[in-house]
This record gives C-alpha cells, sequence and structure tokens, in this order.
C-alpha cells in the first residue's frame, strides 16, 4: 500500500469507524521531525554535562556519564512513548503532519502498547533511515511498521487537523445491531432522532477527542438519556450504553439522521 487509504473498523459495541491510514511518506517525514528534535536535545544534554563536568573529579564525571546514558534513553525511547500516552497519540512530528497513532480497534494507545509499539522501533530502522519499517509498511495491508504489528497499533489521519481544514468533511459510522442483540429488547421509544444524532456524532469522533473531554461528554450524554431508555442493565459503561443506544434504534429501523 503506497497512499493514504480509509478502512472501517468495527469496534466492539457494533460501531464502524472509518479511519484514513497514514501513508509511508507522511509517515517518514514525521518521523524525521521527531529525530531532528531528539538530536537537538541530545547535543543540548551533551553540552550541558560537559560543561558541568570540565575540571570535576572522576567519580563526578561517572556520575555525570551515568545522568547523560539515563538522559539519552529517555530522548531515545521515552520520547515517542510520552508523547503517544499523553498528547493522545500524536508526537510533535506527528501533530505537525496530521497523524496520531491509536489501537487497532480505534481507540487510544495506553503506555504499555506503546511501549512495545517503540521498543522495536530500532529494528524498523535496520538496516540504515528506516528501511525495514519503509518496507513493512508498504507491505502490509494497514500500513503497519514491525512495531505497530507487534502491538496492535495503526498511524492514521487525525481528523482534527482534517476538519480544521475542511470544516464540511464528516465520517460516517453505521452500527451493526445484530453485533449488539443484548439492547433488541430496549425501550428507545423516548429518545428522539435529534439525541440519537448527537450520540452519533460522538461516536464517530470519540477516538479523536482528549480523554477527559470525552470521559464528561460521553457522561452528559448518558445521563441526560439513560432516564428514557427501559431495560438497561446497570453495570455498562457510558460509551457502551451510547453505542448499543444506537443499535438499539437502528433495529427498530428508526432513523438517526
Amino acid at each position: 500500500m503506497r497512499f493514504d487509504e480509509t478502512i472501517t473498523i468495527a469496534t466492539p459495541e457494533g460501531v464502524d469507524l472509518e479511519l484514513t491510514l497514514a501513508g509511508a511518506g507522511s509517515r517518514f517525514v514525521s518521523a524525521l521531525v521527531d529525530l531532528a528534535i531528539q538530536t537537538a536535545l541530545l547535543i543540548a544534554t551533551f553540552v550541558a554535562v560537559g560543561l558541568l563536568t570540565t575540571g570535576a573529579s572522576t567519580d563526578r564525571e561517572g556520575l555525570a556519564a551515568a545522568a547523560f546514558a539515563l538522559i539519552s534513553f529517555l530522548v531515545v525511547f521515552a520520547y515517542d512513548v510520552l508523547f503517544e500516552v499523553l498528547a493522545a497519540g500524536r508526537t510533535p512530528g506527528k501533530r505537525l503532519n496530521g497523524l496520531r497513532v491509536v489501537r487497532s480497534a480505534g481507540e487510544p494507545v495506553g503506555f504499555l502498547t506503546s511501549a512495545v509499539r517503540n521498543a522495536l522501533r530500532l529494528v524498523d530502522f535496520l538496516p540504515f533511515a528506516y528501511v525495514l519499517g519503509a518496507g513493512t509498511i508498504l507491505a502490509t495491508r494497514k500500513n503497519q511498521r514491525l512495531g505497530d504489528v507487534a502491538a496492535g497499533t495503526l498511524v492514521v489521519r487525525d481528523r482534527r487537523a482534517t476538519t480544521r481544514a475542511a470544516a464540511a468533511l464528516t465520517t460516517p459510522v453505521t452500527v451493526s445491531a445484530a453485533a449488539v442483540p443484548e439492547s433488541a429488547s430496549w425501550d428507545t421509544s423516548a429518545v428522539t432522532a435529534e439525541e440519537i444524532a448527537a450520540v452519533r456524532r460522538f461516536l464517530e469522533r470519540r477516538a479523536e477527542i482528549e480523554d477527559q473531554a470525552r470521559s464528561d461528554l460521553a457522561r452528559t450524554l448518558a445521563s441526560r438519556l439513560l432516564p428514557k431508555v427501559g431495560g438497561v442493565p446497570p453495570d455498562l459503561s457510558t460509551e457502551r450504553f451510547l453505542a448499543l443506544l444506537v443499535a438499539a434504534k437502528a433495529a427498530r429501523g428508526e432513523s438517526a439522521r
């Protein structure tokens, strides 16, 4: 696969989410930006350590060398992990190019997932300049390098950036009622088409929303709609309730548009 391509992901809640995969070219540019930042940080660290240890004792030089090794590890490895976990899958290079890392189900990446993904970055770099990683991206169906395959992650176009460039563009979501039979018996007659449309818009864009805002919005929607729906079990998460609600409406042939 050589160009960006849209794929459809079926979430556990029965929501089909469309994502645009990032191609090798845009990912390479993002990697170059991040590499430039990391190189600048390493040079600055090296210079700072050199200045601090000028004329220092052997013990102090050894301590400085250990500190430089630790900082170098953090810059080379933890840089990507921290940004991917804390900045919704976007390193500075990815943010600049409108890309983000997500899990294969379209969800935000966690620490372990990102750590596995980036632990294989050095392998992807072989034999030089990400030749192996680029070849794997071109060869795999979902544009995944080895780290992505091992961690179950994808690099996709960030629709927040796309929306800013083309505000009228939206991504459709379809719901498979057969995938969520537990909601078939719910009484959803009091829920309006406008409310379902609002829920669908949230489900379409939830992977793009910052974690806290996403959680707050899901709770707000659920608190308004839960009293209107009969037969809902008490142990559902807010997002699963919202997805099952859309599926229940779809099972009755009630339009959400």
